[in-house]
């Protein structure tokens, strides 16, 4: 399978004090561009993908920025639409030690947040296209948010273009306005050929509790998922044990209706930055998925590609195909 990528939702801003800092401590913020369908897209685009992202960005020096770096990474930015408008931000306190990262969002309001359906040509971008890619995270927006995602599903489906969701579940989102996200996911996840989501997702979205202890127990977690949506081909998800703010140890997991693979859980140590590692994931599993690899494949890449993203800072997981080869889990030689 090959062809274009299509990614849809809200670019932002990332603003985090320099260091390890704390917010109160700050007396300057570093400033990057992200966003989990963009970065998804600036990864497979590195990957050697055609990657497009449908977005709309606020018709400023931001807004500028922020299509500046999609292009830089290789993205189409063909179809982001601009308009007056803010850009959606949020602040990260990052952690050190047994201290977690924080995160505050500053976006309701935003210009994509605010934005109307027929603003994107979504039946434009869909043309010839392999995929597209969204998240939980347009619909936990507000009401608006949800509108766009039904609109994006709705043009997917009339183009014949399989979805693949990422559960991206955002409790201060959703919490922040009237929602119900349990009924607004399963709709969307019922349009969708790939889910990336664990068994709390599918906890989520059934109505029911799943144990993610142990290869079988998930497994009768994504069983029931596939049995709840039949358009559903494929679930991928990670397992992660937190040691401290730099040392996790990371398992991954591929599904399909026949098979499944479980990686082996490998250390993932001096870390430099988490954003971006699940839609680094996401990433290296459509890598696989879009070259027909079969699930061994799809969980291995995408492991790969999120180990390595928590080495980079930044959202974008900027890994060229030879450094993903060459990738290996016992790694951090020189490479001459």
């Amino acid at each position: 399978m090959t062809g274009q990528v299509v990614c849809f939702g809200e670019m932002l801003l990332r603003l985090s004090p320099p260091g390890a800092r704390l917010m109160v401590q700050a007396q300057s913020l570093e400033m990057v561009v992200g966003g989990a369908e963009a970065n998804v897209a600036g990864a497979l685009a590195s990957l050697g993908h055609e990657a497009r992202m449908v977005t709309l960005l606020p018709a400023t020096p931001l807004g500028d920025k922020a299509r500046a770096e999609l292009g830089a990474a290789g993205v189409d930015t063909r179809f982001v639409a601009r308009a007056s408008g803010r850009m959606g931000l949020y602040f990260m306190e990052p952690g050190a030690g047994l201290r977690p990262s924080s995160i505050t969002y500053d976006r309701a309001g935003s210009a994509f947040a605010e934005a109307d359906a027929q603003t994107f040509d979504f039946a434009g971008a869909l043309a010839r296209t392999s995929l597209l890619h969204m998240s939980g995270i347009t619909p936990a927006l507000g009401p608006n948010g949800v509108a766009l995602a039904r609109a994006a599903v709705a043009a997917a489906q009339s183009a014949g273009v399989p979805v693949c969701f990422d559960g991206n579940y955002r409790a201060q989102l959703w919490e922040s306005w009237d929602s119900n996200p349990r009924d607004v996911l399963t709709e969307l996840v019922g349009a969708a050929t790939v889910l990336i989501g664990n068994h709390r997702d599918i906890s989520l979205l059934l109505g029911r509790t799943f144990s993610g202890d142990g290869a079988e127990r998930r497994r009768e977690a994504v069983e029931a998922a596939f049995a709840a949506f039949p358009k559903l081909e494929l679930v991928a998800s990670t397992a992660r044990h937190v040691v401290s703010s730099d040392h996790h140890r990371i398992a991954a997991r591929v599904d399909t209706r026949e098979v499944k693979h479980q990686t082996a859980e490998i250390d993932v140590t001096g870390i430099v930055d988490r954003i971006g590692t699940g839609d680094a994931f996401a990433a290296g599993v459509l890598h696989q998925y879009l070259q027909g690899g079969d699930a061994q494949a799809m969980a291995e890449c995408g492991l790969a590609l999120a180990a390595l993203k928590h080495s980079l800072p930044g959202d974008f997981c900027l890994i060229r195909p030879d450094e993903l080869a060459a990738f290996s889990a016992q790694g951090g030689d020189v490479r001459r």
